[in-house]
């Protein structure tokens, strides 16, 4: 029988079980044996779940706490030195937790303040990790039993997994150097690591191991292939018995399809979803003792499987191969999908033919397999329902709008080009809005409460009327635009507590979205979301945030913010319909959001955010296809910003991002402001804007929002310095990271009460 494989899938558990464990953790409510507990539950029911749908290669190591590059850091002891200082860390000795999430984390307590390392995005996907700290000349050494603890746990209950590492070409890459050394220089010292490594898995027993290397599908240097031919001879060596399965996924191998099979692992395994068209080259390189692994399940999206299509993939590889060397697939890990869709109770049952969560997949990769292997009868009525499924949905009237696709059809330059260049702007910008130099504002959210949480849900499930829901939210704004005017800030923010995310907001009020009850991914750590399903053509039937931005102005005299989610945002964090182009879908959204910023504009709002936190995360990742990207995704912005008076000022905000890859489309989105994430890095990510000569007004965030720890007064000046030695003050904006929404009320008001503090210091300095 044709062999299947997964490569990886959710860890979060069915209803969240990890996030709630997790953080009860945190906040000391839970004991280190109940969060452990969760764990070993998850992983089981992963592994039972697996098995039961008949998948041969079931992964193992999968499962984290947090994220797999923090797993593998903690795997091969490369701590950062102020951990090491802080922890009295030694090389060799077991990570624990309280270290592994103060890592990721930050930590502030008994003596200990250190911040958490830098935070980016995986890839072109939602989902980030740690990046690593590496120094010249650094050692490694096995620093975590977890890999084969989890190999042996599943070993008990008489499942034979495939434990998942990443590959150390991929892992040093994901880093970065903290001293200027060249990280590659590292791969000696890091490969007597994975000796050691393999050396303990072949004492357990492991047969199979599943190497990631991800960067494969990249544009590589010359360097960086010398590194990978010199590493993986001497993997082979080191993995003995093991037999070594190399995964590549989210693009096409391309020029480096001949790299990869000839790194001669076992198995090499190809992303069928997003690059199709790899396969017959991976079929005439592919060598005599290795197999094939055909991702054609999608692992990154809910919707359902073609199985002919897949079937016919299948069948000419196995044609080529024959059945031993072949093995179906998902195209990457399942941890960027929903758990399972049977839990979701409320869509209608055409919608829900059109899908399938991680679940679903596991049974869609075992029908491939069995269809394409003289079982097709066994597994005729699923091929069928299948075929059915498909069709109704590309003749759905559902899907199409013509007044959408009328609209879409008749951009011309006035609909994407503001009135006047910045300049101009700014001028009137001054005498329409009048702020002090190095205006303070947050990005838009303020912390949801679990009281804040409890009446959305008490709204949802009718047990409160939509008159004291709507009130409660009033008073929470209005508590929130009080205490910003008490401490200081200049530009407010109504805190968003009608918003239960900053993408499922919109979508729920957008024609041509629908949305789960479950259908959770999770996005860094303990933090998930619930991205909206984009099924049909996208319209705004109706004012979506007008009223409560009224109401919040209508509270105080000083400026109050606007805030939207602009168009590639949305269509980054949504699960995205697959039957048209992804620029269509992102300049529908933006005809949309454009709609409400002239909305606004007219109810009197002098600012306006469009956020586009996930622009660069959109970027692809073959740098041939960068340019086509950012000309639409640019495109769709300035449409969304183009139809508001010169004196009315655009803010965009982006977090997490590599600006130097795209400060020139940065430069054309033409916000007036931009707010970015740059506490984590120090400042660093500040240097694109400086380099390209940015001429529009910058917000480099002066605070890391993603961890619980207060930044003193002086550290968020000695930030607001280094942007002031490379930047004009009159450019400067002071604010966060990011928005605060999924902070606690206490840390909050101190942080934000010491950012007006450290502004109003460094202020006094600059007059």
């Amino acid at each position: 029988m044709l062999k299947t494989a997964t490569l990886g899938f959710p860890r979060i558990g069915a209803n969240r079980e990890l996030k709630k464990a997790v953080e009860s953790y945190w906040k000391k409510t839970s004991s280190l044996a109940d969060l452990q507990k969760t764990a070993l539950e998850i992983r089981q029911e992963n592994w039972q779940k697996q098995k039961t749908a008949g998948i041969s290669f079931i992964p193992s190591n999968d499962f984290s706490f947090y994220d797999q590059v923090l797993d593998n850091i903690s795997l091969f002891g490369a701590i950062p030195q102020r951990f090491i200082d802080s922890f009295k860390f030694k090389l060799g000795q077991n990570v624990d937790l309280d270290l592994y999430f103060a890592m990721a984390r930050g930590a502030q307590r008994d003596g200990i303040d250190v911040t958490a390392m830098e935070m980016t995005k995986w890839f072109d996907t939602n989902y980030h990790y740690l990046v690593a700290e590496f120094t010249k000349n650094q050692q490694f050494k096995i620093s975590s039993t977890k890999i084969s603890d989890q190999f042996l746990e599943a070993k008990k209950l008489n499942i034979e997994t495939r434990p998942v590492i990443l590959g150390p070409i991929s892992f040093l890459l994901l880093g970065k150097t903290v001293d200027g050394s060249n990280c590659l220089d590292l791969l000696d010292n890091l490969l007597q690591a994975y000796q050691e490594l393999f050396a303990k898995l072949q004492e357990i027993g492991v047969k199979d191991l599943q190497i990631d290397e991800p960067f494969l599908v990249t544009d590589l240097s010359k360097e960086v292939i010398q590194a990978y031919l010199k590493s993986y001879p001497q993997l082979k060596k080191f993995a003995g018995s093991i037999k070594l399965h190399l995964a590549t996924y989210f693009e096409d191998l391309a020029e480096n399809a001949q790299l990869a099979f000839d790194l001669e692992t076992d198995s090499v395994h190809i992303d069928l979803v997003r690059a199709q068209n790899q396969l017959d080259k991976a079929l005439e390189l592919v060598k005599e003792n290795q197999a094939l692994s055909l991702g054609v399940v999608d692992g990154r999206n809910i919707w359902i499987n073609d199985f002919a299509k897949s079937q016919t993939i299948v069948d000419k590889a196995v044609k080529k191969l024959g059945k031993e060397r072949v093995i179906v697939a998902s195209s990457c890990q399942l941890l960027h999908v929903p758990v399972d869709l049977a839990s979701e109770k409320i869509l209608d049952n055409e919608l829900k033919s059109w899908l399938a969560f991680a679940t679903q997949k596991l049974d869609e990769i075992a029908i491939i397999a069995k269809a394409s292997d003289s079982q097709s009868q066994e597994v005729e009525a699923q091929l069928e329902a299948n075929k059915k499924a498909n069709a109704n949905r590309q003749t759905s009237k559902r899907i199409h709008d013509q007044n959408v696709k009328q609209r879409i059809a008749k951009i011309d330059d006035s609909l994407t080009n503001r009135k006047s260049e910045f300049k101009v702007r700014k001028k009137l910008q001054q005498n329409h809005i009048q702020l002090p130099i190095l205006p303070t504002t947050t990005i838009g959210s303020f912390p949801q409460t679990k009281e804040v949480r409890k009446a959305r849900a008490d709204f949802k499930a009718k047990t409160i009327s939509l008159q004291d829901y709507e009130q409660f939210i009033k008073e929470e704004t209005a508590r929130t635009v009080k205490f910003q005017e008490e401490i200081g800030i200049d530009v407010l923010v109504h805190g968003e507590f009608e918003r239960n995310d900053m993408v499922e907001y919109f979508g729920e009020q957008l024609q041509g979205f629908c949305f789960t009850q479950n259908g959770w991914v999770q996005s860094y750590g303990s933090r998930c979301v619930k991205p909206p399903v984009i099924f049909g053509d996208v319209a705004r039937p109706k004012q979506m945030t007008v009223e409560w931005a009224k109401y919040a102005q209508s509270l105080t005299k000083k400026i109050m913010k606007g805030m939207l989610t602009g168009p590639i945002t949305i269509l980054q964090w949504s699960f995205v319909r697959n039957d048209q182009e992804r620029k269509d879908t992102a300049m529908q959204i933006a005809f949309a959001i454009r709609d409400e910023v002239c909305d606004l504009e007219n109810a009197g709002i002098k600012i306006i955010q469009i956020d586009e936190a996930a622009l660069r995360e959109g970027l692809p990742i073959r740098k041939a296809k960068w340019q086509e990207y950012l000309n639409w995704a640019v495109k769709a912005f300035r449409v969304t910003a183009s139809g508001v008076e010169d004196r009315t000022q655009i803010h965009t905000h982006m977090c997490y991002s590599e600006f130097n890859d795209i400060i020139e489309a940065i430069a054309k989105m033409d916000a007036d402001v931009i707010s970015i994430e740059t506490s984590r890095s120090k400042m660093e990510l500040l240097n694109a804007f400086v380099n390209f000569k940015y001429p529009n007004e910058i917000g480099p965030g002066v605070y890391d929002i993603h961890s619980p720890r207060v930044p003193a007064q002086i550290e968020m000046e000695s930030l607001l310095k280094k942007a002031l030695d490379v930047l004009e003050p009159e450019q400067i904006w002071v604010n966060p990271d990011c928005g605060l929404k999924t902070r606690d009320w206490p840390e909050t008001k101190l942080a934000l009460q010491s950012m007006v503090e450290a502004t109003k210091s460094i202020r006094a300095q600059i007059n």
